[in-house]
């Protein structure tokens, strides 16, 4: 890792791009088309499936259950397992992969940005490996499944991956380096260790390995209200200050220095991005697994429409995460139908490919 977050120069060779006068005109152009993007990708994700069912109905019984407290009936909506399919599971696992893309994108975007890395992705600091360890440990050992409404293998991958942020923080605070080259390799040191003490529960517990490996590859197909519900809260606020933090970080990026003359602490600031966009990507992870290159592919993808100002990448990154997962896991319903594919395995068909070309592009221009 060459770039550095506490440097004090105007610019970093790997960082991420500056801002195209594309993006500068027309930013809202841009942000409006994601938004379009993630509603399209919203109707889809509800409409495809083992059992089709008719967009017209489908919108019109939406329709019906939003305006329906208002004394307003829509007709023409679903029948009643049409509906009870709709409503109890396909409408929870489209939204809550559009909340997990969504945070996964715009916390791999404030990565990037903190650190002026583009290979830097949600699962940088230990994130990964720590809910690895705990869903794997109260898969193996825990007598039950779930706490009251909220399954326990989600709250111990959860409790893992700040685990493993935290070890990370401390580590790299206590030899010398709360931000830039240590940070990283303090994350890359707890993510081996961590990993390590999963792969010795795997080999102590074999008849659990099927199920582990599964909620490692990422799964969305066991979505429930209640996850929705769980998760909400962590992200939204998690989202909200890595989005406000946008034009700070566009600050930080001319250098410490000059962004300390503008108001701007620096090592406030990375700390706060760290921990919101940590918290973001724990969140996610509880409830979906492990989902690669969501975070890493997502932010060039919005780079090259909005330039690499953050106050303009993150939004437009967290609604086209929150599009891309959707189809993704459209995709994971029905390429194997009627059998599903663990939606991390798609994510990496379609997300190596496509940053081993933006690795490939960006060589020929150099």
């Amino acid at each position: 890792m060459t770039a550095t977050a506490g440097s004090g120069t105007r610019s970093q060779p790997g960082g991420p791009a500056p801002a195209t006068p594309r993006g500068r005109r027309r930013p809202g152009l841009v942000l409006a088309g994601s938004g379009v993007a993630l509603l399209l990708a919203l109707l889809v994700g509800v409409w495809v499936g083992a059992l089709p069912l008719a967009p017209g109905a489908v919108v019109a019984t939406l329709l019906d259950h939003l305006l329906g407290p208002l004394g307003i009936d829509v007709p023409g909506g679903l029948s009643g397992t049409e509906e009870a399919v709709l409503l109890k599971l396909r409408l929870p696992r489209v939204l809550l992969a559009a909340l997990v893309g969504a945070a996964l994108a715009v916390a791999g975007a404030a990565y990037q940005g903190v650190f002026r890395n583009p290979l830097a992705d949600p699962y940088l600091l230990g994130a990964a490996a720590g809910a690895g360890l705990g869903a794997t440990l109260v898969i193996a050992y825990s007598p039950v499944q779930s706490l009251g409404p909220v399954g326990i293998v989600p709250l111990a991958a959860f409790a893992g991956a700040l685990l493993g942020v935290g070890s990370a923080l401390l580590l790299g605070a206590v030899t010398g380096g709360s931000h830039g080259p240590t940070l990283l390799l303090a994350g890359i040191a707890v993510a081996a260790f961590l990993s390590a003490g999963q792969t010795l529960v795997q080999q102590k517990n074999t008849d659990d390995l099927r199920e582990i490996y599964g909620w490692l590859l990422g799964q969305l197909g066991k979505a429930q209200w209640s996850d929705v519900l769980v998760v909400l809260p962590y992200l939204g606020v998690s989202c909200l200050v890595l989005l406000l933090c946008g034009r700070a970080l566009d600050v930080l990026a001319v250098g410490d220095d000059e962004a300390s003359s503008l108001g701007v602490h620096p090592g406030r600031l990375r700390l706060l991005v760290i921990v919101a966009a940590s918290l973001a990507t724990a969140s996610a992870v509880a409830v979906s697994g492990l989902i690669g290159f969501v975070g890493l592919v997502v932010p060039h993808i919005a780079r090259r429409f909005v330039g690499g100002s953050n106050a303009r990448l993150l939004p437009v990154s967290l609604l086209v995460g929150g599009a891309f997962l959707v189809l993704t896991d459209v995709v994971a319903r029905v390429v194997v139908a009627p059998a599903e594919l663990p939606i991390g395995v798609v994510t990496a068909f379609i997300g190596a490919p496509f940053f081993a070309g933006l690795l490939w592009f960006g060589a020929r221009r150099r």
